[in-house]
C-alpha cells in the first residue's frame, strides 16, 4: 500500500542524492586540481602570488587544499572518520612518492606531514559540523 507521505520521502529521496552527485563531483575536482598541481613541472605549476613566493604561501596552499579535500571527504563519508582520514593521508603520500619519478619535482616528507595535518584538518571541522546537523529521517 502507498502511504500519503510517499511523494515527500521520494523527493527527499532525489534532494539527497543530488547533494551526493553534487559532492562527488567537488571532490574529484578538488583531487584533479590537487594531482595536477603536484605532478606539473614547475613552469606549469600554479601559484597563488607568483613561481617566487615565499614559503609560507606554499605551506598555506597545501594545507588549505587538502583541507578542502578532506572536508568533502568527510562530507560524503558521514561517520567514518578514520576512513576519510586514511584516505587524504593515502592521496598525499602517494602523490609525494609520484613526484620522485618527475625530473624537476623533489618529494619531501615534511610536505606529506603539512598535507596530511591539512587534510585531517579538514576531516575534523566536517565531523564537527556533521555532528550538530539534523539528521534525515529514516
Amino acid at each position: 500500500m502507498f502511504s500519503a507521505f510517499e511523494p515527500e520521502r521520494r523527493a527527499s529521496l532525489y534532494v539527497g542524492t543530488m547533494r551526493r552527485s553534487h559532492l562527488i563531483a567537488a571532490a574529484s575536482i578538488c583531487l584533479a586540481l590537487i594531482v595536477y598541481a603536484t605532478l606539473a613541472k614547475l613552469s606549469g605549476r600554479p601559484a597563488l602570488m607568483g613561481h617566487h613566493e615565499a614559503y609560507w604561501v606554499v605551506v598555506i596552499e597545501r594545507f588549505s587544499a587538502y583541507g578542502l579535500l578532506g572536508f568533502l571527504l568527510s562530507f560524503l563519508l558521514p561517520g567514518r572518520f578514520s576512513l576519510a582520514c586514511s584516505l587524504v593521508i593515502a592521496v598525499a603520500m602517494g602523490l609525494e612518492l609520484m613526484q620522485a619519478f618527475i625530473p624537476d619535482r623533489d618529494p619531501g616528507f615534511l610536505d606529506v606531514l603539512q598535507k596530511a595535518a591539512g587534510g585531517t584538518a579538514g576531516v575534523m571541522l566536517a565531523q564537527i559540523i556533521l555532528a550538530f546537523l539534523p539528521r534525515p529521517p529514516s
